[in-house]
């Protein structure tokens, strides 16, 4: 009878230990592609931002040397993603091109400028930056006139923290989630062996040694659940690598790093504070408070 009870016990205590492996790797694969789609939006983002070019138009009859000194500055300042050097004659090809008819025939001058196209690493792409520029590039006596679009990068500012805002909320709504089921699967295996530790505790164990083996058992399960959810995580990656090439989502191995890392970290924080905290309630009760 009693080695039936205690394989009961032991099947009951197993079947536990599966249902919060599951529910963990479930939560953590849930937050691994919250936290994916962050950090590629940040990506995504970044990468508009810097498609977006500032034209510096020069004065005629501007020296070759100067234009030269004038990249040459250009390229090693701290806001410059990339330069490129428009000929005029280059400009008009191009608008010829766009226009459908050779425009130099009726006027017979090219009144177009030579021109330099600066793109802008995206931490300098927002409207009081460029404006800034602006400013600065005006005061310069090479440079005619300074030509960006303000309303795409005012509107592209508006709409990118607005979706930040919104995945924050979001990843904010869904860690608390995580929290929540986490900690109600850790107290459920717990609550399974309640009488096990107010036994420990009428013997004499202290409260750190009670608490010691449950924690270094969620931790475990916590582990395997974030080996199970990173699997599923990378087959989704490898998946979506295939469908959109051009997210480079095998190749960042930095933003990879951080995810798999945050996952680990997380994994092992929730784990870890929600074993002590029930494993502290079922060590306050009472005896007779253990059947409630």
């Amino acid at each position: 009878m009693t080695k039936s009870f205690d394989s009961y016990q032991k099947r009951r205590l197993q079947s536990s230990y599966i249902s919060v492996i599951i529910s963990i790797a479930l939560v953590l694969f849930m937050i691994g592609i919250l936290g994916l789609t962050l950090l590629k939006s940040t990506k995504v983002a970044n990468h508009f931002k810097e498609k977006v070019a500032m034209t510096l138009f020069l004065k005629d009859n501007v020296k070759k040397d100067s234009i030269q000194n004038l990249r040459t500055f250009l390229s090693t300042q701290p806001y410059t993603k990339k330069i490129i050097f428009v000929t005029k004659e280059e400009a008009a090809k191009t608008y010829s091109k766009d226009i459908g008819e050779d425009f130099l025939q009726f006027l017979g001058t090219n009144p177009l400028k030579d021109g330099i196209d600066l793109y802008l690493k995206a931490d300098y792409v927002t409207p009081e930056k460029m404006e800034d520029l602006k400013v600065n590039f005006d005061k310069n006596n090479l440079i005619a006139e300074v030509s960006y679009d303000k309303p795409l990068i005012t509107l592209l500012t508006k709409n990118i923290k607005r979706i930040s805002f919104w995945l924050l909320i979001l990843s904010c709504f869904f860690g608390l989630i995580a929290i929540i089921l986490i900690n109600s699967s850790i107290r459920l295996s717990i609550y399974a062996r309640r009488f096990n530790i107010k036994t420990m505790q009428m013997v004499g164990a202290t409260k750190g040694f009670i608490r010691r083996p449950f924690i270094w058992q969620s931790i475990k399960l916590g582990m395997i659940a974030t080996l199970i959810a990173l699997i599923g995580l990378g087959t989704v990656i490898y998946y979506l690598n295939k469908l959109a090439p051009s997210l480079a989502l095998v190749k960042d191995y930095i933003s990879l790093t951080y995810l798999v890392g945050g996952i680990i970290v997380t994994a092992f924080v929730i784990t870890w504070l929600s074993t002590y905290f029930a494993t502290q309630r079922f060590l306050n009760l009472q005896t007779d408070e253990l059947y409630y």
